[in-house]
């Protein structure tokens, strides 16, 4: 798995969204000390998870 390290997930979301792309995001996955999580996958099946790191 790949993961990247975004600054406004919820912008990433929409843009996936919009571009046709399944985003899987689940609640467990998120921390407030952590941050949040959201997955998508390439043509190949990948993953490629993305994570806002919580602000401050």
């Amino acid at each position: 798995m790949l993961n990247l390290r975004v600054d406004d997930l919820n912008g990433m979301i929409a843009s996936f969204h919009a571009a046709g792309v399944d985003v899987i995001t689940k609640a467990e996955w998120d921390s407030g000390g952590i941050g949040r999580f959201a997955r998508i996958h390439d043509p190949e099946g990948n993953a490629i998870e993305l994570w806002e790191p919580p602000a401050g």
